[in-house]
């Protein structure tokens, strides 16, 4: 641990993009030494719930400065280096970023799992697919990926998110390819099956704006980084059909249409491989470096893979949110698989323009992801985390309400404003749940979003079993039937309940104990508290006294943690890179 105190300017190059993000945002500069952090996380600890004054209140003194020079971030940071606010039009180092290499990277993977959707009626043919290896072939694209989440999850927490999400997306890039070589059912299938294994890059994008950014914006941050990323899923139905008329065009390449289809797979492949390059070569695991360099220098601890993966299985809120997720992005991936095909039959529609419509679905990612996660962040401000819980629900049984009256639109002008409405619910809901999956666990934050992640991909497989594989079902049967599961499966979300917030129908626990510090500290053992490998824990519990509410954590009432503690303890030293 360096002993040295540094400070750190984090009002340098605001100016590179358009700041969206709480407060501090005019660049306050922090000083930040080790010799103080256990005095001020033990002052922060002894705040409890009930509004009891904090038994020291610490500032560091002006006065301490750092014979070394300046650690520069390019935007404001709380005491874990993670980014304040959202600089959108930047591409610095390291939020930044990283922002934008882990949307776009799950960008195009959505692209490649989704590829196929609309070119099915040309594919079909060349195939002689039936409906239900269609229906198969629907199922392996998100069945894949349920394993890869999961393990994906314990890799970030291991190695890192570098490394875990370029490993996702080099390794599952060869089967993009091999789709244009598929001669049969089962191969199509498969190819389905294993490139669905690159959409475990949502884990990595969850874990990593988790990392980067502080809690006040970290809905946001999640919301508009998985909604961009979701976006794939509707480029797909724009993007392959043009890229097959191109391919297929007399005037230009003049392949057959068995030809063009399998040629316009080599673009998403090579895209693919270009990003796994840049991902593992040009980002940071954490704002501070690398996990390999910080368990050099000592700034990291390696931890016990038994026990983080303990920790984030035994927390039944883990699994509660996977089983929420699954049927609003579970609910997300089924329409992506169908939608296009269902316009195509039931409107008479070309396959581009029935491309177009179901585009419209994953587009609105673009603002419906970003809304779902900015809006619990906004009614959490206010109403804390039981605010996210009561947004959560009303979105998702919206979500099931609109997918009911779907099929019920007999024009195709009503069916597309049913469908964007439908779109903001359904995705608006996703973004809600991925704003609550951070604050599940700090010490296992990458296995609670691996399984939680999975829980998406499990709920389409078992939508599109259930609902779009038998020939006996209608599509318009099955899209009223997926409405009422996903209506009746969102009320679990009333069974989570933390401590120190509350629930939706029950309030926080009045015991005095009952803190962010003890929710977070339980994670840990006494002897890893000796050796100190639960500080970042107990930082993360300080940044997320805000999930009270503002009647909380008002300085009035006393639940403001160290409310004279501008500036804050840090035990470790970002790289310069």
């Amino acid at each position: 641990m360096d002993k040295h105190s540094h400070n750190v300017n984090v009002n340098d190059n605001l100016s590179h993009g358009i700041g969206i993000g709480s407060d501090n945002s005019d660049g306050e500069e922090y000083n930040s030494a080790s010799d103080f952090e256990d005095l001020a996380l033990d002052a922060a600890a002894s705040t409890n719930h009930a509004g009891q004054k904090p038994s020291a209140s610490i500032e560091v003194p002006d006065a301490i400065i750092s014979p070394d020079p300046p650690i520069k971030f390019p935007l404001p940071v709380d005491s874990e280096f993670k980014a304040k606010r959202i600089a959108l039009f930047s591409f610095a180092q390291p939020h930044m970023r990283s922002f934008h290499i882990s949307w776009f990277s799950f960008f195009i993977c959505f692209l490649s799992s989704f590829a196929a959707a609309p070119l099915l009626p040309v594919i079909r043919d060349n195939l002689n697919l039936r409906k239900e290896e269609i229906g198969q072939a629907g199922i392996a694209s998100v069945c894949g990926s349920i394993a890869s989440r999961l393990v994906m999850g314990f890799a970030c927490d291991i190695v890192g998110p570098r490394y875990a999400g370029a490993c996702a997306i080099l390794l599952t890039a060869p089967a993009v390819f091999y789709m244009a070589t598929v001669s049969t059912a089962t191969g199509f299938i498969l190819c389905r099956f294993f490139i669905g294994f690159s959409l475990a890059t949502f884990v990595t994008c969850q874990f990593w704006m988790s990392s980067m950014f502080s809690s006040p914006i970290v809905g946001l941050a999640t919301g508009i980084t998985s909604g961009c990323g979701n976006l794939g899923g509707g480029a797909a139905q724009i993007i392959m059909p043009v890229l097959f008329d191109v391919l297929s065009n007399r005037s230009l390449f003049g392949a057959s249409r068995f030809t063009a289809w399998r040629l316009s797979f080599f673009i998403p492949g090579t895209i693919q491989v270009l990003m796994g390059i840049i991902m593992l070569t040009s980002t940071r695991d954490t704002p501070l470096g690398n996990y390999r360099q910080l368990r050099k220098t000592g700034d990291r601890m390696k931890d016990s893979y038994v026990k983080v993966i303990i920790n984030g299985a035994k927390n039944y809120r883990t699994w509660v949110l996977g089983m929420i997720y699954g049927f609003c992005f579970g609910v997300e991936l089924t329409i992506d698989n169908v939608i296009a095909e269902y316009f195509y039959d039931k409107f008479q529609l070309t396959l581009f323009v029935a491309g177009v419509v179901a585009s419209l679905f994953g587009l609105a990612n673009f603002i419906t992801r970003p809304f779902g996660g900015a809006l619990s962040d906004f009614v959490a401000h206010r109403f804390g985390m039981r605010g996210r819980l009561w947004v959560l629900w009303i979105l998702q049984t919206l979500c099931g309400v609109f997918c009911i009256i779907l099929p019920r639109a007999n024009g195709l002008g009503p069916a597309v404003v049913v469908l964007l409405i439908f779109a903001i619910f359904c995705e608006g809901a996703g973004g809600a749940t991925t704003s609550v999956i951070p604050f599940i666990s700090r010490r296992s934050l990458g296995i609670v979003s691996g399984i939680s992640g999975a829980g998406g991909n499990v709920g389409a497989m078992l939508l599109q079993l259930l609902f779009f594989t038998n020939p006996s079902i209608t599509m318009d049967t099955g899209l009223t039937s997926m409405g009422i599961m996903s209506m009746c499966c969102t009320l679990v979300v009333f069974t989570v309940y933390f401590p120190q917030w509350g629930g939706m129908l029950c309030g926080p626990s009045s015991k005095a104990d009952v803190t962010e510090e003890s929710y977070y500290g339980r994670e840990w053992s006494s002897q890893e508290e000796s050796m100190g490998m639960h500080h970042a824990s107990m930082k993360f519990a300080h940044n997320s006294k805000g999930e009270r509410g503002r009647r909380k954590t008002s300085p009035a009432d006393g639940g403001e943690v160290l409310p004279s503690l501008t500036r804050v303890a840090s035990y470790a030293t970002p790289p310069h890179n």
